[in-house]
């Protein structure tokens, strides 16, 4: 008897979907980064980023010249009755994201919160940057 082997590219199982990209060769979901949103408004910008099972003390968040870096380092736990997981994507034991602020972000008044697996930081916008209302000049 011969075993069948499967082709990857041309007939993948439904869990050969979720495990193995491709090419037939594991995923690797952890060196994928969280998903982000970037929110604008006329007050202020908003960057949220999904990073579900962490603590306010797991984030480090640093903005050098108009650089901000945001980063996560922790320590996986082994448990005995871990389940078998087939696949893991929300598993971000460490990663780094860096972005360019613009140039109207007051960048002391950066707000970061960490609620409900969602980092939210709020970058209020430069009084100068606001939008000015319309001014009416009276012709004489």
């Amino acid at each position: 008897m011969n075993l069948v082997k499967r082709n990857f590219q041309i007939n993948p199982s439904f869990f050969d979907q979720l495990i193995y990209d491709e090419l037939g060769r594991q995923r690797d979901s952890i060196n994928k980064p969280p998903a982000t949103n970037i929110l604008e408004s006329d007050s202020q910008f908003l960057l949220e980023i999904a990073v579900p099972g962490k603590t306010k003390s797991d984030f480090k968040i640093e903005v050098n010249k108009e650089i901000l870096t945001i980063s996560l380092e922790t320590e996986k736990e082994v448990s005995e009755n871990d389940h078998l997981y087939h696949k893991k994507e929300f598993d971000y034991s460490s990663f780094q994201r860096s972005f360019t602020l613009p140039d109207s972000v007051a960048v002391d008044k950066i707000d970061a919160r960490y609620n409900d697996g969602v980092l939210k930081l709020v970058f209020p916008k430069k009084k100068e940057s606001l939008p000015q209302p319309k001014k009416w000049i009276k012709v004489k």
